[in-house]
């Protein structure tokens, strides 16, 4: 079923296995898992301030955006997340997402895109993460940093993200809601580099790479 969804979007979609494709590519829809919790980053029409709850004690604060979690589920079709150029910026399908290189990931199930600000996350108190916009359109907050070494972000290389404006990274520490998500984690953001802030690109459907990969390939030869 989540299959069949993907390819709405069209274009020359290629699924292929991990050991296939060296480099991550725009245009791609990936499951970005969090190696040291073993939770994918996932999101779903559950706001931040409605009722989550933590054992017996409701969350009632934050901004009431799209709330953005980790779960441990491989086959959930809300953790597909589409590669894109960051904010009012146009990246080709397929093109290299180089390290360094600022991003927009969107929610495939809900148009909104991963985001952060000043709000305070409901668990551990460290910065909100949630998702944001509609159709795929936010504002500059939804802009995240690729953090890798080497040219560009590989498939089986662990990554981090840093928020472009407010500079936290993309992190899961273990914190855990209750209701009505029980046991999905807290994703939010962290000053401090740390375990708790790799990912990596797992289940997707992958653009190839494109010519222009080829072309530095050749220059660097030359």
């Amino acid at each position: 079923m989540a299959v069949v969804s993907l390819l709405l979007f069209g274009g020359l979609w290629s699924a292929v296995g991990a050991s296939n494709l060296a480099v991550v590519t725009c245009g791609s829809v990936v499951k970005l898992l969090n190696t040291r919790h073993n939770v994918r980053l996932h999101s779903h029409d559950v706001r931040y301030g409605s009722v989550i709850s933590r054992s017996a004690h409701a969350v009632a604060n934050g901004s009431g955006q799209q709330s953005v979690t980790g779960v441990t589920s491989v086959d959930d079709s809300n953790s597909y997340w589409r590669i894109r150029g960051k904010t009012s910026t146009v990246c080709e399908r397929g093109t290299p997402i180089k390290c360094g290189q600022p991003i927009r990931l969107t929610h495939v199930n809900t148009g909104r895109n991963l985001h952060s600000h000043h709000f305070t996350s409901p668990l551990s108190g460290n910065q909100e993460v949630s998702a944001f916009g509609e159709e795929g359109e936010g504002d500059y907050l939804d802009d995240w940093t690729v953090l890798c070494s080497g040219p560009y972000w590989v498939r089986d290389g662990e990554v981090r993200f840093k928020h472009s404006s407010t500079e936290v990274l993309l992190s899961v520490t273990g914190e855990q809601y209750g209701r009505p998500i029980s046991g999905q984690k807290e994703v939010h953001g962290m000053a401090q580099a740390s375990p708790n802030n790799y990912w990596k690109a797992m289940e997707g459907i992958f653009m190839k790479p494109s010519e222009l990969l080829k072309a530095e390939a050749h220059h660097a030869e030359l």
